[in-house]
Parts: structure tokens; sequence; C-alpha cells
């Protein structure tokens, strides 16, 4: 008997703040609460500076009157100091005051900033955490093939707050995915960073160091020509530089051979006519899952005919007169005829999306997979969000919510899994799989996608998405995989309910043919 059954959810939205965990870069909700502890270490911070600007003060009133003292006393010392009062404080001063402004220059006013800053970097983001959001960058770069220019000037569709990147920071993305040897995008962002450095801005890192990690990248990449190129612009900036001058010899060596070669080939090569089996048209090439999965999130791919279109329809729906939609149906519309996908809209209100995060936010924890090796659990790498359960007892809203779905789909909810509440982090996505569906109301991205016939979901607060992922037969239905798209703007958060099979025996009777 199969596990799932049936598949609902329930969309949601907004920022919230969150208590620290591991992780950040996996949930945008728990992520806010940064903001708050920045925050709070600025106002620290601000604290110690007027406590340091006070301090200089003082320091530069005294300065200011023992300058004007001894440059008077200096123009006739003797005279100065025959006034027994002068001698007094002279003395005084050397011996009392002096020590004061040693006392006061030497006394430290870090001790309530350093003290909240050591207590708060046990809950900062790790390497990992650095790491996972911009490799979260990267990602989005490929799926919405958005140019190292456009992230950086942050023009965003969708965005709000706009925020543009520094030479640093493209240098940092691009040193991260020459660690994972991702030449590739080495290439795209320190040619970024030099883009910047080349149109003025003031930066920390110069050019030499941009230079020899770019002609590297290209070289690595086979375009041994754009490797001599920028090769010789790094030299021409540092003609001493050691590595530059030793690949810059090899490169022209490859270069030399790589012509020879070509020339070589061009030579042997005699015109033939084509042989009967090339004259045949090639077959249609197989567009791979991921492709088809990235298409479909910039809404490319595959799309319904006319015929298909029309056939879908928005109306009230009340599920045969089920007593709680008599009065007030639900509004419904289908998004998709195979598999069969249909919304309800207004289905959740924001007091109830606010409640179940609210009860939700302390639980949320980075989504696990069995590891076979290990025989242990490991966060899912293929997953970059967290989730928590929510059980009907907990409180009256997730009892609700429960019952809602039992009148909307007319299927049993004593056999069906808790509600699962999700957050996406930086580029938070889900890849292909079976039984599962994300989804909410988010600026741009974030779509859950059926890349096997060309559906698309897009987030919308507040509705439902509801499909079965078994056939009436208990046959899996296997055009139901489908994939979360990268979340490109804003925070997106999702409540799922699977309702099993079992239990469902009165209520969705079993097919007799496989695929029913």
């Amino acid at each position: 008997m199969k596990l799932q059954c049936w598949y609902f959810v329930l969309l949601s939205c907004l920022l919230q703040c969150l208590s620290a965990h591991n992780d950040f870069f996996t949930s945008i909700g728990q992520m806010t609460d940064l903001l708050y502890t920045e925050k709070d270490l600025v106002t620290s911070l601000k604290d110690y500076i007027k406590a340091e600007e006070n301090k200089l003060q003082q320091v530069k009133q005294w300065a200011d009157k023992l300058d004007s003292l001894t440059r008077t006393a200096t123009q006739d010392p003797e005279g100065f100091l025959g006034h027994p009062v002068n001698a007094f404080k002279l003395m005084k001063r050397l011996n009392t005051e002096w020590g004061d402004l040693e006392s006061l220059v030497l006394r430290d006013t870090t001790d309530g900033f350093i003290s909240n800053l050591t207590i708060q970097r046990q809950y900062f983001p790790t390497d990992e955490d650095q790491t996972g959001a911009a490799k979260a960058l990267l990602r989005l770069q490929d799926t919405y093939r958005l140019d190292a220019n456009t992230i950086s000037t942050g023009d965003l569709p969708g965005v709000t707050y706009k925020s543009s990147m520094t030479v640093e920071d493209c240098y940092e993305l691009g040193k991260i995915a020459y660690s994972d040897v991702d030449y590739y995008h080495t290439e795209l962002w320190m040619a970024q960073a030099l883009r910047q450095l080349d149109q003025g801005e003031e930066s920390s890192i110069d050019k030499v160091t941009v230079l020899d990690y770019l002609s590297y990248a290209i070289y690595q990449q086979g375009e041994i020509e754009r490797a001599l190129e920028y090769t010789r612009r790094l030299l021409a900036l540092d003609p001493e530089h050691q590595r530059a001058k030793g690949n810059l010899k090899y490169f022209e060596f490859q270069l030399g051979k790589q012509k020879k070669a070509e020339e070589a080939k061009s030579q042997n090569e005699k015109p033939r006519e084509k042989r009967a089996s090339e004259k045949q048209p090639k077959k249609k090439e197989t567009i791979p899952e991921r492709k088809k999965y990235e298409m479909l999130c910039r809404g490319e791919g595959i799309k319904m005919t006319p015929r298909r279109q029309s056939r879908l329809f928005c109306r009230y729906y009340d599920n045969n007169r089920n007593p709680q939609y008599i009065l007030a149906p639900v509004k419904q519309e289908d998004e998709w005829d195979r598999p069969y996908i249909v919304r309800y809209l207004d289905i959740i209100s924001s007091s109830e999306i606010e409640k179940v995060k609210q009860l939700a936010k302390p639980r949320l924890r980075r989504a696990t997979v069995h590891d076979p090796q290990t025989g242990k659990l490991t966060t899912a790498q293929y997953r970059v969000s967290k989730s928590a359960w929510l059980t009907a007892y907990e409180h009256p809203v997730i009892e609700r919510i429960n019952q809602r779905i039992e009148d909307l789909t007319g299927l049993e909810m004593d056999t069906a899994e808790e509600l699962q509440v999700a957050n996406y982090g930086v580029g938070g996505q889900y890849e292909p799989h079976f039984d599962f569906g994300r989804m909410s109301d988010v600026s741009a991205g974030g779509a859950t996608v059926f890349p096997d016939v060309g559906a698309a979901v897009w987030p919308r607060k507040g509705t439902a998405v509801f499909w079965y992922n078994l056939f009436a037969s208990g046959e899996g239905d296997y055009s139901t995989r489908h994939a979360a798209c990268p979340v490109l703007v804003g925070n997106k958060w999702v409540s799922n309910k699977w309702i099993h099979e079992r239990g469902q025996e009165w209520r969705r009777p079993c097919g007799l043919k496989e695929t029913e």
C-alpha cells in the first residue's frame, strides 16, 4: 500500500522574526532575527563611540589648555616660574594631573560593546551560512538566466529594498566558486569585480588579484587566447608577477600548439559525400529533467494547447453541498488537467497564517534524509528550507485548518499526517521528487513545477492547491513528479498536508483499472 495518496498545500507569506538557529541561509524567516541582532550591535557600537568621543573631548580640552600654557611659559621660562603659583601648578600638573590624564587615556570604554558582541557572536552565521548564501545566488543566476551585472546592481524583479554588490562581494562569490572548482561562475564574478574596478569603484581588492583568478578560470575552460589576453593585462600592471610570467609562456606555447593541430587537421580532412545514414534526419533530442525544470521556473517550456486550456474553469465549490460551504462556497479554479490540479482561493486568512507561523517558528529545523552509508540522518542538500510539524490539539487554528481540508476534499483526516510548515531560505528550492509539493506568495520565483507534463503553479498568498498523487487503484501517478523553484525575491512560507490512502476506503473507493 502506498504511503501518500493525496496532497494539500496551504500558501502563505510575510516576513517575521525568528529565534537564532543553525543553517540560517535555509530559512528566510529565521534570518530576520539576524537583522535585530545587528541592530542591537549597532546601538552598542554607537554607545561605545559616544563614550570614546567624550573621552577624546576631555583629552582635547586638556591638550588645548596645556598648549596655550606651555607656549607662553617657554617664551620666558625663568620669568614664568618666578611666580610661585606657576611653579606650584607645574609640580602639581606633572605629579598628579598628567597621571590622571594617563588614566583617562587608558580607561577602557569597550567593555559594554565587547561583552555584547561576545554574547551575540554565538548566534552569528557560520562559514557554511555564508557559503550557502553565495551558492544560492549562483543557483538563482543559472535558473533565471541572470547576468552578474543584473544581480550586482540589484535590478531584480519585484524588489522593494534594492541593494547593490561591492567589488569585495563579487570577488567573494568568485572565490567560493573557485573553491568548488566551478570555473564558469569564477569567471562571471571575477569579470564583474573587474568591471566595477574599471568603472572606478574604490576597493581593497586590486585588479592584479582579480585578473589572476580570471585568467586562470578562463584557461581552465579551454579558452587559451582569452586567458592570454588577461594575463598580458595583469603583467602590464605588475611586470614582476611571477605566476603570470610563467603562465604567459605556458599559454603562448599551448596556443601555438593548438593552432598547429587545427591547421594539420584542416589539411588532412578531405571533402566526402555524406553517407545515407548521415542524411537521415536527427532524432528529436530529449530535454533533461533539470533543464525542463529550470525552463518552467522561468515561465518557459511546454504550454497547454488552446483546446485543453478552454476546458479549465473557475467556479464556486461546495463539495456536494457540504454544510460548511452551502451558504459561502469557496472559489475554486483549475490549474491543470492531467494530472488534475485545483487551487482554492482565500482558504486561509492572514491572522491564521500569522498564528501558524508563530507556532512553527520555534521548531523550524533543516530537512534531513537517511544516509544509507552511515545509517544516520544528514541534511538534505537538494532541499534549501526548514520545516516544523503542528498537531491539531496544539491550537484551535490548526484544528480548524484540518477540518477545512476535510470539508473541501471529502477525505478522512484521522490517518493523515500532521500539518507541516516550511520556510525557504536564500534561493530556497526543492529539486524534482514524488509525493511532495511547495508554494507561497513571493515577489519572483518560487513556483511549483511538474517537469514531465509542463505544469507550473505560481505562489499566491492565502490559497491552497490540491492534487492526487495516487490513482484510485492505489498505483502512483508518476506525472505528479514535481519540484519547487528557487525563490528569487521574497519570503516563501508553505503549509503541507499529506493525506494517506489508508482510511479513505469509504470516501474514495478503489478503482479497478491501474491508472483509473
